[in-house]
């Protein structure tokens, strides 16, 4: 484990995912993040690389060839070398391989580099090419949070804040995890959502290309919440294990497969792609109050 901190907050990064695992605020003596219970859910904030989501199948075509990804991609398996760090900061870097190109057969640099902040931190995602050949991704991230957040509080005190009104559907998920091909009212010119379990008894809440940037878990019966910033973030992926005492906010530069799909990599929805040389590099911001 790596640990970054400063006089307000002490964040806590494993090397395998370069996964976030806490966020510890010392002056309101409160944890923020989810505590990964293997009976829901054993993850914290998995890095979802070169692909966010599942794909049909299981499997995409690059040159006519078929490889396959698990749901997410490898990334959060694999374990990061930690590039440099500081008091405040720490870059974890993955590089292609034998095993990434067995299943991902592109080379790529990617970096994840956490940031702290006086009310909150910065997750960074840096990805290169080193390669003549284009290099086709996604990327995302999938950070869950406590909630309730403070003692004496329950699940259904806390409420989903968007920045903005919003008149968003949401984009189903059908039993095999790809996106349907029609959207279900959800907002209507509003800005909340109430919490209630049962809003993820049929997976996440997937957004495209929403009108806000941020989002927040806050309550009436407590100042205590956390916000996140994602700009320029296309998708934004809300979820929950079944009665699970979390919810996760999802940035993402990518998306699910539809049921539709030709499963054809280069066209497939939300596909980043770099020439030789380029970088691509996204920022979402959290803050927790």
């Amino acid at each position: 484990m790596f640990t970054i901190e400063n006089q307000q907050l002490r964040i806590v990064i494993q090397p395998k995912g370069a996964e976030l695992q806490s966020i510890f605020h010392k002056g309101h003596d409160t944890e923020y993040m989810w505590s990964g219970d293997p009976a829901f859910w054993g993850k914290h904030s998995p890095l979802l690389f070169p692909i966010v989501g599942t794909l049909k199948g299981n499997t995409y075509f690059y040159h006519d060839k078929p490889y396959s990804l698990s749901r997410h991609g490898f990334a959060r398996e694999r374990e990061f070398t930690v590039e440099s760090q500081s008091q405040d900061s720490i870059t974890f870097l993955l590089k292609s391989d034998a095993e990434s190109k067995a299943v991902y057969p592109f080379d790529f640099e990617l970096r994840v580099v956490y940031t702290l902040l006086a009310s909150g931190l910065t997750t960074t995602y840096r990805v290169e090419n080193p390669a003549a050949d284009p290099l086709y991704f996604s990327v995302g991230g999938h950070p869950a949070f406590r909630v309730p957040i403070v003692p004496g509080t329950g699940y259904t005190d806390y409420y989903l804040q968007f920045d903005k009104i919003e008149n968003a559907p949401h984009w189903p998920i059908s039993k095999d995890g790809l996106i349907e091909t029609q959207p279900q009212p959800l907002l209507d010119n509003a800005s909340t959502i109430p919490l209630k379990k049962e809003l993820f008894a049929k997976d996440a809440l997937v957004f495209k290309h929403p009108a806000s940037s941020a989002v927040a878990i806050r309550s009436s019966k407590t100042d205590r919440g956390v916000k996140l910033d994602f700009p320029g973030f296309p998708f934004l992926g809300i979820w929950a294990a079944p009665n699970a005492d979390f919810v996760c906010l999802e940035p993402w530069c990518g998306i699910a497969d539809s049921v539709d799909t030709d499963q054809q990599f280069t066209k497939k929805e939300g596909i980043n792609v770099l020439a030789e040389g380029e970088e691509f590099e996204r920022t979402w911001t959290l803050t927790v109050f």
